[in-house]
């Protein structure tokens, strides 16, 4: 299991080092949302860490979607999602290497996206920088492996752009409410205890999700 997750996260490594189109896409249309965001919002300094919390994950919510439905739609090119599934691999391999190679185009677009949204909002996130590092992870890690189940079960689908935005999004709102909650709590002045159990909530998001993942793929795969 553990050799499989990691060809098939190698794999999609490989692909993006050639085109880079998962990062590059996902991190223009993030900034753009956070700079039109930030121009339509920001008032001043007393209202950028009410307003900024909102901003980050909702631009962190859509290029989320754009990233899991532009990786498996590669999957559908050539019929490449055939082969997988034809691979001698635990099919939990493909759902948990694809996981991984997201989760990590994420968090790239990530980085960049804080110090945007630091920038635009004027704010000084160095001294929460680690539980805030550590909110971001816990968040994207529900996100992709929520997201990860609709964006396979849509590579066969021609609704999938649908399937994926409109069904995807009921079930990660409890992530996204915590991370913006415990963000805004964050900048606010809440230290790493105060805000602990909105990460207890969304570690136990995470573990129910990648293991259901891990235990629904194959049968919502199949045929």
């Amino acid at each position: 299991m553990l050799r499989a997750t990691l060809n098939v996260f190698q794999k999609d490594l490989f692909v993006e080092w050639r085109t880079g189109e998962v990062v590059l896409s996902t991190g223009l249309f993030s900034g753009l949302v956070a700079v039109l965001s930030s121009l339509s919002f920001y008032i001043d300094r007393n209202s950028a860490t009410r307003v900024a919390p909102g901003v980050l994950w909702i631009a962190i919510a859509f290029a989320g979607v754009l990233a899991l439905g532009r990786s498996w739609a590669r999957e559908r090119e050539n019929d490449a999602f055939v082969a997988l599934l034809m691979a001698p691999i635990p099919r939990a391999a493909i759902y948990l290497g694809k996981g991984l190679a997201v989760l990590l185009f994420l968090l790239i677009v990530e980085v960049l996206l804080v110090v945007v949204v630091a920038v635009l909002f004027s704010l000084d996130l160095l001294p929460i920088l680690a539980p805030l590092s550590l909110l971001l992870l816990l968040g994207t890690m529900g996100f992709v492996a929520a997201g990860n189940l609709f964006a396979a079960m849509g590579v066969r689908s021609r609704a999938r752009d649908l399937l994926l935005s409109i069904a995807m999004f009921p079930v990660i709102t409890p992530a996204l409410l915590c991370g913006v909650v415990a963000t805004r709590e964050l900048l606010g002045g809440a230290s790493f205890m105060e805000i602990s159990a909105w990460l207890r909530i969304l570690g136990a998001f995470d573990i129910a999700f990648i293991t259901a993942g891990v235990l629904l793929f194959e049968p919502l795969i199949s045929d």
